[in-house]
């Protein structure tokens, strides 16, 4: 019997993207999707993100790195350092996040998984966010080594392996000849080269796997309106709209740029807004 799956992944809290790719994959004849990941953060969609997958069969939920970060924010007893301006941004969207979101949907978060295997019509399946032990880290680059690719496998019985966290859309084969297909990101496309960035559309994969085996992998692309989703997130007052606003239309991304992220904390004084909501937790 022939099985339509949507792969998903790297939402990112782009509800506007989101909401067009579902809109999209209801005109295909899909059975069921699985969600490869990062679903929150660092955008302003928070409880229509889960409306939304819940309303196309997702039946598969992989915790991507993103959500971890999220999780480890509400944790009692945060790691984050607060000396570094990157752990600021982090624990203030995912303050956004808590604060939005319905305990209901914060429960869902914790219980995503770290790996899942499924076996449609004898294709056995590794469904990972990246590596099946370790959701973060650049080992699957599209550029990286087909060795790298070879630990998406646990063993030999695998013959595909869907994975999302590089926010590329990727067919390329282990040394064993196994199959490995990434998605892509829907909230947060980005390509080194310049005149390919230029493709901001949301991306998302289906799979159709017959009796036979693996029919086709129909890699997609939807467009959505991007000023609707800046519009969004600066009328909220989502924290760090700006830089958001620039990862939407170009790709830029700040994660990790110390300067920016300082200036922007201490114009804020986001410092002291995040040390009570963390001390919270640290209470219960």
């Amino acid at each position: 019997m022939k099985k339509r799956i949507a792969l998903l992944s790297d939402v990112h809290g782009n509800s506007t993207a989101l909401s067009a790719v579902v809109e999209d994959l209801k005109k295909r004849d899909v059975d069921t999707c699985w969600f490869l990941g990062d679903l929150v953060m660092p955008g302003p969609g928070n409880n229509e993100l889960f409306d939304l997958l819940a309303g196309i069969n997702t039946d598969i939920y992989i915790k991507g790195n993103w959500d971890d970060c999220f999780l480890e924010v509400i944790k009692s007893h945060s790691t984050l350092d607060l000396s570094d301006e990157s752990d600021v941004y982090i624990g203030i969207l995912g303050q956004y996040v808590y604060e939005k979101l319905s305990t209901n949907n914060r429960d869902k978060i914790k219980k995503f998984e770290t790996c899942a295997t499924r076996v449609i019509n004898n294709l056995k399946i590794s469904i990972s966010h990246n590596l099946p032990d370790k959701n973060y880290g650049s080992a699957l680059i599209p550029v990286a080594e087909t060795s790298n690719f070879n630990e998406l496998f646990i063993n030999s019985s695998f013959d595909i392996a869907v994975y999302g966290h590089v926010h590329h859309q990727l067919l390329r084969y282990s040394s064993q000849g196994q199959l490995v297909i990434n998605p892509g990101t829907i909230g947060e496309p980005f390509f080194a080269h310049s005149e390919l960035n230029n493709d901001r559309r949301a991306q998302y994969a289906i799979l159709e796997i017959d009796e036979t085996g693996l029919a086709d992998v129909d890699f997609r692309k939807v467009t959505y309106n991007l000023d609707q989703e800046v519009s969004l997130a600066r009328n909220i007052s989502l924290p760090y709209a700006e830089l958001y606003s620039e990862m939407i239309y170009d790709g830029r991304v700040y994660t990790h740029n110390q300067e920016i992220l300082k200036k922007i904390n201490q114009k804020n004084n986001y410092l002291n807004a995040l040390r009570p909501f963390l001390d919270s937790f640290s209470e219960e």
